[in-house]
């Protein structure tokens, strides 16, 4: 029969092991009593006297030789402590897995299962201490609660397979075969303690009911990210059914309506958003879910007024709830900042208003796409926000690419002068890298670097404010920035850029293409503008070029046409005609859709009016062939 105490050991003495009893029911009464009715500073102050407290009692418990009598007073102090440490801190550390250890050797010494030296980690200590457990069936309960702050501190820092390999062995020999967290988790009976027993901040079921939520949570939005869209519905249903305080709700909403939207089921999605709002908080990604639905179901102006209601939102600090909690260890501590993957992660207001002003480009409102991109770049420019970088996913702008977005939808809004001034401050900042250049086009060359984009972001800034010369109606100097661009994109790069990293990658070959349609755009325009001022062969020049520099490009190819055709030079407008007609010809929208936002929405402006009429008339032109 095992032996109950150490050598030499003896239970402390009734009236103070009474005393310490008290002294815990007395703090735990005062712990519950400041979570409910205190709040902010005042409520931290009175929380850290309570764990003074409780810790106190702790390590006069602690000094003395491990006894069965005193371990259940020993561990629910300890269980207390690691409680209220948590919900102080707002989550687990690595103190309240050393705590957790030292409750569990403690249980050991009383057994002398544990030798002198002997080091077991907590997965090993857990085996030993549960098996060891049915000689002491007082501290089951305790044992229980001990084991669900465990599987808090597991689930919290991601170790699933020690937090699986706990539950089958709480749950018995019958759950061995199985590895389903949240069937164990549901299998998982802590029993009940007895009405005498001492008080607890919080106890076993509850926490077994908040780490079901938890986990139903987290893995339906981990299925939702890997695109397993049943089984993230049936997991954010299992976690919506649990335990789930209101902010949670809104979460687990939030993600059901992102699953039903990816799977075809707007209306089903609609529901839960509206679900989620009438649980009264106004929470940013639920906004961001709600402007994508607008988007899939074509309501431009819902999708538009949920971005602005969402800028807003994050324009105002937000400020920490000072709502006491309805339990001490609650669903929230145990869940994870979203990645940017994940369907709650809403990003900074600077990401919001991109993609706020992009939209608005792109659905041709340039008045409003126009003020949210100067309210952007005044946001980025003052400093009051972290440095921007673009959402991961879809691929988003780099900081130059805002700029030249910002100046092409001025010059949409009709305000040339504005974007002259824009693509100003951008070229002041980017220009002095050129001089660069040729080293950067070594270390492509040898493959340790990628192509660099500032000669890009120039010559785009001069292709724009050329754009913006002809709204003003000055040729001149719109022919001279259109020639500063081709200038700087036949100079500046390289046609030889050899067999790079960045060549083979993603990355560069939207360079590449950038590069071409860039290229294409500025001789293009700069076209347009000899044929405005009849210098009909100069402009035929540059067509030809634009082709050749851009095959299949069909915007160059009308316009060559339409010059061949005024030059009354049939014979190779007629080869440039064939090749339109030919069914083998690559839709222009394939080539551009890899294209900046900035490139794609400035040839709208230089594509030629009336493409399929123009193909029409020079057929009945044309002679019958042989």
């Amino acid at each position: 029969m095992s032996r109950q105490t150490l050598p030499g050991a003896s239970a402390p003495r009734a009236s103070c092991l009474d005393l310490w009893r008290e002294k815990n029911d007395r703090l735990v009464r005062q712990a519950k009593g400041v979570m409910a009715q205190e709040c902010g500073v005042r409520r931290q102050q009175l929380i850290q006297n309570i764990l003074q407290g409780l810790k106190e009692v702790l390590l006069s418990l602690q000094g003395l030789p491990a006894a069965v009598p005193v371990l259940p007073l020993e561990l629910t102090i300890t269980c207390n402590f690691i409680i209220l440490r948590v919900s102080l801190t707002r989550g687990f550390t690595e103190d309240q897995a050393q705590d957790i250890q030292q409750a569990l050797k403690r249980v050991l010494e009383t057994q002398e299962r544990l030798g002198p030296g002997l080091e077991l980690g907590l997965r090993e200590l857990w085996d030993t201490v549960l098996h060891a457990s049915c000689l002491l069936p007082d501290l089951l309960p305790v044992l229980h609660l001990l084991a669900g702050l465990q599987a808090a501190f597991w689930l919290s820092t991601e170790h699933l397979g020690d937090l699986v390999s706990l539950l089958q062995t709480l749950n018995g020999t019958q759950s061995r075969a199985s590895e389903d967290l949240l069937l164990l988790l549901k299998t998982w009976s802590p029993p009940a303690a007895e009405s005498s027993a001492l008080l607890i901040l919080q106890d076993a079921r509850s926490l077994r009911d908040i780490l079901l939520t938890a986990s139903a949570f987290r893995q339906g939005l981990q299925e939702l990210i890997t695109g397993s869209l049943p089984k993230a519905l049936s997991s954010l249903q299992e976690a919506a059914s649990s335990m789930c305080s209101r902010s949670v709700l809104v979460q687990v909403y939030t993600a059901l309506g992102n699953c039903l939207r990816k799977m075809g089921k707007p209306q089903r999605a609609l529901l839960y958003l509206i679900a989620a709002l009438k649980e009264g908080s106004v929470w940013g990604p639920l906004l961001l879910e709600a402007s994508r639905l607008y988007r899939q179901q074509g309501d431009t102006t819902a999708e538009l007024e949920s971005l602005e209601l969402l800028t807003e939102a994050l324009s105002v600090t937000q400020a920490h709830s000072s709502k006491a909690p309805q339990v001490f260890i609650e669903v929230e501590l145990l869940l994870t900042q979203p990645d940017p993957a994940s369907p709650l992660h809403c990003g900074t207001q600077s990401q919001i208003k991109h993609l706020l002003a992009s939209r608005c480009l792109q659905m041709g409102r340039a008045e409003d796409a126009a003020e949210h991109y100067l309210d952007l770049l005044a946001l980025l420019l003052d400093g009051s926000e972290p440095r921007f970088s673009p959402p991961s996913c879809p691929p988003g702008p780099c900081m130059p690419e805002v700029f030249l977005e910002a100046a092409l939808a001025l010059i949409q809004a009709s305000r040339a002068q504005d974007a002259l001034t824009v693509c100003e401050e951008l070229l002041s900042r980017t220009s002095f890298l050129l001089p660069k250049m040729p080293r950067l086009w070594e270390d492509v060359r040898r493959g340790t670097k990628e192509m660099p984009h500032c000669p890009l972001w120039v010559s785009a800034a001069h292709l724009l404010q050329g754009q913006a010369w002809v709204q003003l109606r000055t040729q001149k100097e719109a022919v001279s920035e259109f020639s500063r661009c081709l200038e700087l994109l036949f100079r500046v790069m390289p046609e030889d850029k050899g067999q790079g990293a960045a060549s083979n990658c993603e990355q560069g070959c939207r360079s590449d293409m950038t590069l071409q349609h860039l290229r294409a755009a500025a001789l293009i325009s700069r076209g347009l503008e000899w044929i405005a001022s009849g210098q009909d062969t100069k402009a035929l020049q540059d067509f030809l070029l634009s082709v050749q520099i851009c095959p299949g490009h069909r915007d160059a190819s009308f316009h060559l046409l339409q010059t061949l055709k005024k030059l009354n030079r049939k014979d190779e407008a007629s080869a440039v005609w064939w090749k339109l007609k030919a069914p083998t010809q690559l839709p222009q929208e394939e080539a551009t859709r890899s294209l900046p936002l900035y490139l794609e929405a400035y040839f709208n402006w230089i594509h030629p009016p009336d493409c399929e009429t123009l193909l029409e008339e020079f057929q009945t032109s044309l002679a019958e062939p042989c």
